[in-house]
């Protein structure tokens, strides 16, 4: 009796421990998830691009004829004024030329005057004539003799004034020339800079060839940063924006500038025919107050206050998520800021320890936070991570909190 008592016991503990074991198995696993509250907090877009330095006025100084350079003047990083003599070309050609142009003037001015007397002397003869035919002493076809000579030697003085004229302006042009063989600064600025030296010939620019730049001068008291802006961003720029600007060089100084220039039409760029040719536009940053240290080419990045809110309901960007309306239960997609037909965006709220998808419209987008216009309530309980966990749960989730990771490590 006791062995049978024994072997039933046994049995029954089998039963039961094949029950527990079952209960156990299908008992629903809850997933870990971040949880946060929605708060209301001062939320800041930022449109963000990179470019380089530029100071708004620079002038290439290039030559207008060829010419070899006999002398600079200056120096590259020195400070010059409106006026300064930068360098001077090789002038002899073109000084010899307006000595030839000058001459021929003077021997047309002389040439003038001897048309002119034969022209006096041709019109006395030509009235004298008149009055002789006049009186019938001498005949029609000697007065017409008289009349052409006249009109010969008019012509003559007119031909010779026109002369006079057209050295006149090749005199005018030689003078242009010679006096494009001296340069002189256009502005007030610096010698940023200086491309060659005495000896060197200086080569005019062709429709092909842009030709010697022979220094830059430009204006540092006002600087700019010149940024290339995406397609799907530059639509939020505005002037008067406000933007900070890092340049590389100095990596812990925040300059503050306006948005004074948007570009109207994309940047031109050479892409091979099989790259997809991206689309990019000119946006201009000027300084407020740039730093003497700044120079034209440094390579910086702004970032562009699109647009502020204050105390405004927010969740972490990573909480919002798209799910899929037409699949089953409502598939969770990778979270996207875009969202294509059927599917709508939202957040997991936790309503007694499971997740509850809650459409949402959103707003502003900051660094870290985005702006809910509707859909969440203040204090509002949400699922926030880690993205493994947002694409595995659905309406009805059992979710429980995971510790934070500062929490962990105490």
């Amino acid at each position: 009796m006791k062995k049978k008592t024994i072997i039933i016991l046994a049995i029954l503990a089998v039963i039961v421990l094949v029950v527990v074991l079952k209960t156990a198995s299908s008992k629903e696993k809850p997933v870990k998830v971040t949880i946060e509250k929605v708060n209301r907090g001062d939320l800041t877009a930022f449109i963000s691009a990179s470019g380089e330095v530029k100071p708004k006025k620079s002038v290439n100084i290039s030559a207008h004829l060829p010419g070899r350079i006999v002398k600079i003047g200056v120096k590259e990083g020195q400070e010059v004024k409106a006026g300064d003599f930068l360098l001077k070309l090789d002038s002899t050609q073109y000084e010899a030329n307006a000595e030839g142009a000058r001459a021929s003037i003077q021997g047309f001015n002389a040439e003038l005057i001897k048309a002119d007397v034969a022209l006096q002397n041709n019109k006395s003869f030509y009235d004298r004539q008149k009055n002789l035919y006049d009186n019938g002493l001498i005949s029609k076809e000697q007065l017409e003799q008289a009349k052409t000579q006249l009109d010969i030697s008019d012509a003559s003085v007119r031909a010779v004034r026109y002369q006079i004229e057209q050295a006149q302006a090749s005199l005018k042009s030689t003078l242009d020339n010679l006096s494009k063989t001296v340069f002189a600064s256009p502005i007030d600025g610096i010698i940023t800079s200086l491309r060659v030296e005495e000896g060197e010939v200086a080569i005019i620019g062709t429709m092909n060839n842009p030709g010697t730049v022979l220094m830059i001068i430009a204006d540092l008291s006002v600087m700019e940063v010149e940024i290339e802006v995406d397609e799907t961003d530059v639509v939020g720029v505005r002037l008067g924006q406000v933007a900070d600007v890092h340049v590389d060089a100095f990596p812990n100084q925040v300059f503050k500038g306006k948005v004074t220039e948007v570009g109207s039409s994309a940047l031109v760029k050479t892409v091979s025919a099989t790259a997809q040719e991206s689309k990019d536009f000119k946006v201009v940053i000027t300084l407020d107050d740039p730093s003497k240290l700044l120079k034209p080419g440094l390579s910086a990045s702004a970032d562009i206050i699109a647009a502020e809110k204050k105390q405004v309901l927010s969740v972490p960007i990573s909480a919002l998520v798209v799910r899929d309306i037409k699949a089953a239960g409502g598939q969770t997609v990778e979270p996207s800021r875009d969202r294509a037909a059927g599917e709508e965006e939202g957040v997991y709220a936790v309503e007694n320890g499971r997740a509850k998808f809650l459409p949402v419209k959103k707003g502003v987008m900051g660094e870290l936070m985005i702006e809910i216009q509707s859909g969440l309530a203040e204090g509002q309980e949400i699922v926030s991570g880690p993205y493994d966990a947002l694409r595995q749960i659905k309406d009805g989730t059992l979710v429980v909190a995971e510790p934070k990771k500062d929490e962990t490590k105490k």
